[in-house]
C-alpha cells in the first residue's frame, strides 16, 4: 500500500549548514516516526520557503544514503505573513501494514499544524 505523509521544520537561520540540519532532521525522523527504511522509500518531494537560499535540502538529505531515492525541491508559494525558513517535505513510501501515517513538525514548524505536531 502507497501512503504519504508530510512534514516540516524551521531553519534557525539561512545559512547552508543549518538548512542541512533541518533538512536531515526532518528527513530523519519521517523516517523514524513512520518506521520506513529506504528501500519501501518511492520519493521525497521537499519546498523552501523563499528566504532559505544558501542550501537545496534536497542534496543535504543525500547525507543520509538516500542515493537511489528521487528527491526534487521547489520554492514555496510566497503568501504575506507566512512563517520564515521553512522547509516542507512531502514522503511517499511502500507502508508495510494499516498503521497511519505519522506527521512530524519541528522547530518552530509545529505552528503550521498543531493538529499535527504532537510526539506520539
Amino acid at each position: 500500500m502507497v501512503r504519504a505523509v508530510r512534514g516540516a521544520i524551521q531553519a534557525a537561520e539561512n545559512s547552508a549548514a543549518a538548512i542541512r540540519e533541518a533538512a536531515v532532521r526532518l528527513v530523519s525522523e519521517l523516517l523514524r516516526r513512520n518506521s520506513v527504511p529506504e528501500g519501501r522509500i518511492i520519493s521525497i518531494l521537499f519546498s523552501v520557503t523563499r528566504d532559505l537560499t544558501q542550501a537545496n535540502p534536497a542534496t543535504a538529505t543525500r547525507s543520509l544514503g538516500l542515493e537511489q531515492v528521487p528527491l526534487f525541491c521547489l520554492q514555496e508559494a510566497e503568501v504575506e505573513g507566512a512563517l520564515a525558513r521553512v522547509i516542507r517535505v512531502l514522503l511517499t513510501y511502500e507502508a508495510d501494514g494499516k498503521s497511519a501515517p505519522v506527521p512530524v513538525y519541528l522547530q518552530g514548524a509545529e505552528t503550521l499544524r498543531p493538529d499535527l505536531a504532537g510526539e506520539p
